[in-house]
C-alpha cells in the first residue's frame, strides 16, 4: 500500500479490491445474518431495527445511518481530487473491531457489535488510503454510535421530568394561568381543568435525542465555524430541548384554560411536538448557527478600510 490513490475502489489493483470486497462481505454477513444474540435469534442489525421503539426513546434511529451516509459523501467530496496513501497502522483499528466482534459473540451483546462498526470502517479506510481520508470519515463512522439504544437510559427521565414540571408551572403563570405543582403533578389553581402529570414520555428525553442527533450532524457539516463554534453547536442541543420541552407542556396548560381541556389533554398534546416544539428548537439552532457564523442581519462585520499611500494619491491627482 504504498502508491498513492484517489478515495476510490476503482484505482485499487485487483487484490486489494478483492481483499476490500472480501472484508465488506464478512462484515455485513456478521451484522445483518448472523443470528447469535438475543439468545440465539436475531443478528446485530435486526435487533437494533427492533430497538428504536417508543419504549427506549429511540423512534429516530433509523434516521442516523442515514446522516452517517450522508457525512460520508460529504467527507468524500472534500477528499476529491486529493492524492491519498494508505498504511498499514489502520489494522490497528481493524484489530479492535474484530476483538470487539468476538466480545459481542461471546456476551451475546448485540450493543458491541454495533458498536464495533465505526472501527471496522475506520480501519478499512485507513488502511487502503491512508490518515487523512481516515481523520475526514472518522466522525461520520462514529456517528452510529448514537443509533445504540443505552441500557437504563430513561432513569434519566425522572430529572427531566422534575424539570420539564417546574419550568412549565412557571411558563403557563407568565401566561396568566395560576397552576399548582406537587412534583410532577400540575393542577389548576381554580379547578378549571384536571390535574396533568408529567410522564417520562413528556419529560423531554425522547425529543433531546431527536434533537441531539440533528444538531450534532449539523455541527459537522457547518464548515465555515471553527471547533470550538461547532461543538457549542453541537451542545446547544441540551438547552434547546429542555427549554422547547418546557414551552410546549406549558402550551398545554394555556390551551386547556383558555380554549379546551380535552382538547389540550389529548389533540394538542399529541400534535403540539411536531407542530410546536420540533419547529422552534430547529429556529434555534438556525439562529444559533447565524450567530456563531457572524451571518445574522443585526451583527455587522467590521469594514476594513485601506489607504493609499502618498505616491498612489498623488498619481491619481495627475
Amino acid at each position: 500500500m504504498q502508491s498513492n490513490k484517489n478515495l476510490t475502489l476503482l484505482h485499487l489493483p485487483l487484490s486489494h479490491w478483492v481483499a476490500v470486497s472480501a472484508y465488506i462481505l464478512l462484515t455485513v454477513l456478521f451484522l445483518f445474518f448472523y443470528p447469535g444474540f438475543v439468545e440465539g435469534s436475531q443478528s446485530a442489525t435486526v435487533w437494533l431495527n427492533s430497538a428504536w421503539n417508543p419504549e427506549t426513546d429511540y423512534e429516530h434511529g433509523w434516521m442516523i445511518p442515514l446522516l452517517s451516509a450522508y457525512m460520508v459523501h460529504h467527507a468524500v467530496k472534500e477528499l476529491k481530487g486529493e492524492q491519498t496513501k494508505g498504511s498499514m497502522h489502520g489494522l490497528w483499528a481493524v484489530l479492535v473491531g474484530g476483538l470487539l466482534c468476538l466480545l459481542s459473540v461471546r456476551t451475546q451483546q448485540p450493543r458491541i457489535a454495533i458498536g464495533a462498526t465505526p472501527f471496522l470502517l475506520t480501519g478499512l479506510v485507513w488502511c487502503y488510503w491512508g490518515w487523512h481520508a481516515m481523520l475526514k470519515c472518522a466522525f461520520p463512522f462514529f456517528f452510529l454510535w448514537m443509533a445504540i439504544p443505552l441500557p437504563g437510559f430513561q432513569q434519566a427521565t425522572v430529572g427531566l421530568q422534575l424539570i420539564s414540571a417546574e419550568a412549565a408551572h412557571h411558563g403557563a403563570s407568565l401566561c396568566g394561568v395560576e397552576t399548582i405543582l406537587q412534583g410532577t403533578n400540575i393542577s389548576s389553581a381554580d379547578g378549571k381543568w384536571d390535574a396533568y402529570n408529567i410522564v417520562g414520555g413528556c419529560s423531554g428525553i425522547r425529543s433531546l435525542m431527536a434533537l441531539l442527533m440533528i444538531s450534532v450532524a449539523w455541527a459537522y457539516l457547518a464548515d465555515s465555524l471553527s471547533w470550538w463554534k461547532r461543538v457549542i453547536l453541537a451542545l446547544s442541543a441540551i438547552p434547546l430541548s429542555i427549554v422547547g420541552n418546557a414551552f410546549r407542556v406549558a402550551s398545554i396548560f394555556v390551551c386547556a384554560e383558555y380554549i379546551n381541556p380535552a382538547f389540550a389533554g389529548k389533540t394538542w398534546h399529541d400534535w403540539s411536538g411536531l407542530i410546536f416544539f420540533f419547529p422552534a428548537t430547529l429556529l434555534g439552532l438556525m439562529l444559533l448557527h447565524g450567530l456563531l457564523a457572524g451571518e445574522l442581519p443585526f451583527i455587522h462585520k467590521r469594514k476594513v478600510v485601506t489607504r493609499k499611500n502618498n505616491a498612489e494619491q498623488k498619481g491619481e491627482q495627475a
